[in-house]
């Protein structure tokens, strides 16, 4: 059975001399494990189109629940990427969410679109990576099923007063009604972000503002609900704020 599907590469691993195997994300099938055979032999015409963080038209062969790559064709490389070290670091973070909170052969629609959108953004440079990595972090949540909530106080049901994000409860309440248990600064302004983003149009989920001050208290609050409900830690995350550390030290040096 053959099947042509849209698909975003969210990791590829070496298979024996020339092959890959493809963790994929598509809007039909959800996420596809799959063989791309010779994809490293010198000269494949699936080579380019089988690399992580690359958007591609695949032509599937099916059979007895395995799928194996007969053509590909590039859609969009994200090339702005590849030069970049820490894009390149925070794209595959983003992909490794994806993955982590994605559901084989589940329709994922929503997901596809808010990885190419912040992906498109990354890598044409449209916004602050941090301001990108905030708005993708918000929006997983709200679409893999853990969007918090944001209305009013979850305590006194009054609109919240120097709000903060309960990350033990996924819900935003004034600091003074908080109590105990784990919580994250949001602010005014963080709060009326995060309400932004999970509800936006998804064209339209990166045209907010923030001052610097704001948009590090966002992501900070982003991050650590994701990590908290995906219960567990993201190696490339790690990577990405090595790189971005030594570039800010390097900036102050200088």
């Amino acid at each position: 059975m053959f099947e042509t599907v849209n698909a975003l590469v969210l990791r590829e691993v070496r298979y024996k001399e020339a092959d890959r195997i493809l963790t994929l994300l598509t809007e039909r099938e959800g996420k596809l494990t799959v063989k791309a055979r010779g994809a490293l032999r010198k000269g494949s015409r699936i080579a380019a189109a089988t690399q992580q963080l690359t958007y591609a038209e695949m032509t599937l062969f099916g059979n007895r629940g395995r799928w194996t790559v007969n053509e590909a064709v590039v859609k969009e490389g994200f090339e702005g990427l590849r030069g970049d070290m820490e894009k390149l670091a925070l794209g595959a973070y983003f992909a490794e969410c994806a993955e982590a909170l994605s559901v084989e052969e589940q329709p994922e629609p929503e997901l596809m679109q808010l990885s190419l959108n912040c992906l498109y953004a990354l890598s044409r440079g449209l916004h602050a990576p941090e301001k990108i990595k905030a708005a993708f972090e918000t929006r997983l949540m709200c679409v893999s099923g853990y969007a918090p909530e944001l209305m009013t106080c979850a305590v006194c049901g009054r609109e919240p007063e120097d709000p903060v994000l309960s990350l033990d409860h996924g819900r935003v309440c004034c600091r003074a009604c908080s109590g105990a248990g784990e919580r994250a600064e949001l602010g005014p302004e963080g709060l009326k972000a995060l309400r932004y983003l999970a509800a936006a149009p998804a064209k339209q989920l990166l045209s907010f503002s923030l001052a610097d001050t704001d948009l590090l208290r966002l992501g900070a609050a982003s991050e650590r609900y994701l990590l908290r409900r995906a219960e567990r830690g993201f190696p490339t995350l790690d990577y990405w704020k090595k790189l971005r550390n030594y570039s800010i030290n390097t900036e102050r040096e200088i």
